[in-house]
């Protein structure tokens, strides 16, 4: 038994059509001044107006921030912060993928406790208390509704900063996956290759314990089914239920044992060639299950989450569940249509010693469960280089 303190922060409130609670949980708080932060797809979508009518309905005022965007910089995280001063709110509403939610967290970081993003570069650094926030996500990916840490880049290097602390976790997450259904297939693809990712990962870390390795099985069980059906049936209603739950039953056992090396490595790749993070995550993934299973605590923790998704069964080889998993992973990227190797991405061979060394000095890269430097990200880069063989 693996020991954890562990104190919930978010409250979960799930089901099709509960964006209609949107008012009342913002009264709750309580607030009747509230800055919605999303971006222009979802304008265009109209999932913004009916939010603001349902706001109004229950006697919220809200202005609205609409310029985020994809990988949130340092700049967005301010003209967040601006727009919120101006306002003079009482809580954030983040509506939208990852993104809104990272931006409305930095924004709130700056409003409250004031300097710039790298001051909370880490986790607890911020001294005063922070504003409340609902997390209303429209993607099946990130988790980021159920976690304490925003990811925002450093405009001028590219570098991601995990700004975290339990104060920036929001107070509510509203799961409602008709919002997911105006998705485009491909964010849809990227979405949920990346929470796949996040609840194999969260599984292995040196981290993880009884309660995380209980989120990510059961995480990991719902996203490997649901993602091929969502795709073949993009109105499948119960299918994007189960995706948006076990988006968020990942980003709760991220945030009790983080990530690995598959996020580590897909970092720079977004960064320095502008494969979309879910995809480059997706991709890298099979390979990383390969080299962590020459660990044998995480050959042992493999074999519970293939068991409990029902791709093994205990007893079974450490050889045969790897390759179950790692075949399963492949077949869902197979499935997405996305490019299925750095060669086809057009990554250079050339660039991949810088890409390693960027790779290893990745904060989640220490929470893998094999030690990995830049010598083994390297043979991660080059194993992903060719398209693993389907069927």
């Amino acid at each position: 038994m693996i020991g954890f303190d562990a104190a919930p922060r978010t409250r979960l409130v799930y089901g099709a059509g509960v964006l209609d609670r949107l008012g009342e949980l913002a009264r709750e708080l309580p607030a009747r001044r509230v800055l919605l932060v999303t971006d222009p797809g979802l304008v265009a979508a109209g999932h913004v107006e009916r939010a603001l009518g349902i706001l109004r309905s229950a006697g919220v005022e809200a202005s609205v921030f609409d310029a985020v965007v994809e990988n949130p910089t340092t700049r967005e995280a301010e003209a967040c912060r601006s727009a919120a001063a101006a306002a003079g709110i009482e809580a954030f509403i983040g509506l939208g993928g990852g993104s809104s939610l990272d931006t409305a967290k930095g924004g709130n970081f700056l409003l409250t406790n004031g300097g710039r993003m790298a001051d909370y570069w880490g986790f607890g650094k911020a001294a005063r208390p922070m504003l409340p926030l609902i997390a209303v996500p429209t993607t099946a990916g990130t988790g980021s509704e159920c976690q304490s840490y925003a990811l925002i880049a450093d405009e001028s290097s590219h570098r991601k900063m995990a700004c975290g602390d339990p104060k920036a976790a929001p107070r509510v997450a509203l799961l409602d996956p008709t919002l997911t259904r105006s998705l485009p297939r491909r964010v849809t693809a990227c979405t949920g290759l990346d929470a796949v990712a996040h609840a194999m990962e969260a599984a292995v870390t040196k981290r993880r314990n009884e309660l995380s390795l209980l989120y990510a099985r059961e995480s990991f069980r719902l996203t490997h089914a649901a993602l091929p059906r969502v795709l073949a049936s993009p109105d499948d209603l119960e299918a994007r239920g189960e995706m948006l739950l076990g988006s968020a039953f990942a980003g709760l056992a991220i945030e009790l044992s983080m990530l690995g090396a598959a996020h580590a490595a897909a970092n720079p790749l977004t960064a320095h060639h502008d494969v979309v993070h879910g995809h480059a995550v997706g991709l890298l993934l099979p390979h990383v299950i390969r080299m962590n299973s020459e660990d044998p605590a995480a050959q042992a923790a493999y074999l519970e989450l293939a068991a409990h998704a029902g791709l093994a069964r205990r007893g079974d080889s450490a050889e045969t569940v790897v390759s179950a998993l790692a075949e399963r992973c492949h077949a869902l990227l197979a499935q997405t249509g996305l490019p299925r190797s750095l060669s086809e991405l057009g990554v250079p061979h050339a660039g991949v010693a810088a890409l390693a060394a960027e790779a290893a000095a990745q904060w989640t890269a220490g929470h893998n469960p094999r030690a990995m430097g830049a010598a083994d990200f390297d043979r991660l880069y080059h194993a992903a280089f060719d398209p693993i063989p389907q069927g």
